[in-house]
């Protein structure tokens, strides 16, 4: 009862107060001024929008098979960001998304608000199926289902512009992966609700066989009479920033780059979104690729040069590079620190918006209950099981820091041998620290894989034995329960690449305890990877081998982060 009462409390008190301010990574300084990244975790391929209110912000991102998709971030200063919501549930269709389709999915989205509908819609290209849309009156609301409004394959980083006349045109990158082209854009009419095309495609730029290949992810915009698409080429890790002009959507586009790396460290500035302010302000939000950490989400300050779009400071030739620490966005205002949630007390009915899965929901995975702990079921192994790249029900956040600790309260239920549960690190390289039942007792184990993406087997290493601290009394299904504090803690190595370029490597390494006061360290180091297209992400996960009749759980009281 009395946890019960807590639970609401705590519920009570964080539905009044829903500032956040992280403990290992907050951009905001305090003093009018900004530190990037504003956020230090992998939102790749982020695109923003001035909401209708002309004060708010909303962001979205690359979400792949992770599930929910399509975060929706909110801010009124571009500083200080809040996940509000997920336009998806699930994606379709269910039967192929209802399994880890790793890669797959929701790339490179794009927010917009059109303000002869007063809607607002995401846009975004599946590589295997087409281009889908979402639409929504409220970003924080209820979002449609998906619909695909172009069949086909290998159209990737699509951005709807409505004119000024209501027309709709769409502007595309391709997948070579899919289609054996890249490196150009496409425009295309769409009719004026954006919900089907009109016309074909017209290559409006080329960059196959210049220092602008891989030009992808384009955004579309209009000002001042000229059609603008702001699109990243050269490659991922070491690209730019294009900003390409013309009178017409069609083109001819001129070009110029206005953002890169420079003198700094930070690689391939790129690929992002574009904002003006009501106070005459421009700023552009892209990511930067820190390899296991994934895409990091900079803010630039924009500075129009002979009507070009010079991003960045140290501006020459119309090209600026990455700031570090800037004066915030001037919005009329000064507001709260508020930082994406990252701890999770477990004490609502719903799952905290950090949290995502590896494939479509499924009731079996687990769920929240009223009473302080979130219920993980053991997931069912597959008869010819290698490793965890199979599993959808991994419950997964993405990293907050490049150091930081997380550490969880939680108790394994094992009902038949074999089934475990615990932390986990992954990617496609991956490592956990989890409990096992092993006859009557339990073993502390440290579990890794590397190239878990190329089937490869994983490594167990038997760390400890532990009594079990609850035994069912009742005959019928009987459990024994493991309560235990589990832990790893993440630290920045860096270093170089063979290129010259930086290396952005963290090690982890696992503890454990008993009471939660005293931690042991156990096992080997592990070095973080990142996963197919996202960074590695921390969370828990419960297993077990194939053929079991009654499912054992991990219920996880609470899951902090910390420094």
């Amino acid at each position: 009862m009395r946890k019960t009462l807590l639970a609401i409390l705590s519920f009570v008190v964080l539905t009044m107060n829903a500032q956040y301010k992280s403990e290992v990574w907050s951009p905001d300084n305090g003093d009018g001024t900004f530190t990037n990244p504003v956020i230090n975790a992998d939102y790749s391929d982020p695109d923003v929008c001035v909401g209708a209110s002309g004060k708010d912000f909303y962001m979205t991102a690359s979400s792949f098979n992770c599930i929910p998709g399509l975060p929706i971030l909110h801010s009124k200063d571009l500083v200080n960001w809040e996940i509000i919501n997920y336009a998806i549930d699930a994606l379709p269709p269910l039967e192929r998304y209802n399994v880890p389709q790793h890669g797959n999915g929701v790339w490179a989205p794009s927010i917009r608000y059109n303000e002869y509908n007063q809607t607002y819609y995401i846009y975004w290209g599946d590589p295997d199926l087409g281009v889908f849309v979402v639409t929504a009156k409220d970003p924080a609301g209820k979002w449609s289902e998906p619909v695909c409004v172009i069949e086909g394959k290998g159209m990737i980083d699509t951005t709807p512009l409505w004119d000024e006349d209501g027309r709709c045109y769409l502007v595309n990158g391709w997948a070579n992966s899919r289609c054996h082209f890249n490196s150009v854009l496409t425009v295309r009419e769409m009719s004026a609700d954006g919900m089907r095309q009109i016309g074909h495609p017209v290559i409006v730029f080329d960059g196959n066989g210049t220092p602008n290949r891989t030009a992808e992810g384009p955004k579309f915009y209009k000002r001042d009479g000229w059609y603008w698409i702001m699109c990243p080429a050269g490659g991922v890790p070491i690209g730019h920033q294009l900003a390409m002009r013309s009178k017409s959507p069609y083109g001819p586009y001129e070009w110029k780059v206005v953002l890169d790396q420079g003198k700094t460290a930070v690689n391939g500035p790129h690929q992002g979104g574009w904002v003006h302010l009501k106070s005459g302000e421009d700023w552009f939000l892209h990511f930067q690729d820190k390899e296991a950490y994934g895409r990091v989400v900079w803010l630039e300050p924009v500075t129009w040069k002979d009507n070009w779009p010079a991003m960045g400071q140290h501006i020459k030739n119309y090209c600026g590079e990455p700031v570090l620490t800037y004066k915030k966005p001037n919005v009329g205002k000064t507001y709260p620190v508020q930082n994406p949630v990252e701890s999770d007390e477990f004490n609502s009915i719903t799952l905290g918006k950090q949290w995502q899965w590896h494939a479509n929901y499924q009731q079996t995975f687990g769920m929240p209950t009223p009473y302080g702990v979130f219920r993980l079921f053991c997931h069912q192994q597959s008869a010819d099981f290698k490793n965890l790249w199979e599993t959808g029900n991994l419950l997964l956040q993405k990293t907050p820091a490049d150091n930081f600790t997380a550490t969880t309260k939680l108790r394994l239920s094992a009902k038949d041998d074999g089934q475990y549960g615990g932390i986990i690190v992954m990617g496609m390289d991956y490592s956990s620290l989890v409990l096992r039942r092993v006859g009557d007792q339990f073993e502390l184990q440290q579990i890794t894989c590397k190239n878990a993406d190329k089937g490869k087997p994983e490594t167990i290493m038997s760390l400890a034995t532990l009594k079990p601290t609850a035994v069912d009394q009742v005959d019928y299904q009987p459990a024994i329960h493991c309560d235990i504090y589990l832990r790893l803690q993440v630290s920045y190595i860096g270093g170089k690449n063979s290129d010259g370029t930086n290396k952005h490597e963290a090690a982890v390494r696992f503890s454990w305890s008993k009471d939660g006061k005293t931690f042991t360290e156990v096992g080997d180091a592990f070095t973080m990877r990142q996963g197919k297209w996202i960074g590695a992400k921390i969370g828990l996960m419960a297993a077990e081998p194939a053929g079991k009749k009654v499912r054992g759980w991990v219920d996880a009281d609470w899951f902090r982060v910390t420094k």
